[in-house]
């Protein structure tokens, strides 16, 4: 019998199920940009990015 490459949940390995995105209408804290859908509920009191000023964000705390 042949053994599947997957977790304990059933997922692949190396693979994430897909994710639950929230609808709704925001703005980019950085650029103003539009942003109408999120991986997650965004708290009032913290900011929120595009998906290209999170990736800037992101390389500059990592250089």
């Amino acid at each position: 019998m042949e053994k599947q490459n997957t977790n304990s949940r059933g997922y692949n390995r190396g693979s994430l199920p897909p994710r639950k995105m929230l609808q709704g209408n925001w703005k980019c804290s950085e650029c103003g940009k539009e942003i109408t859908e999120l991986p997650f509920e965004p708290a009032p009191d913290r900011p929120i990015y595009c998906r290209d000023c999170w990736r800037q964000k992101r390389s500059q705390r990592f250089n």
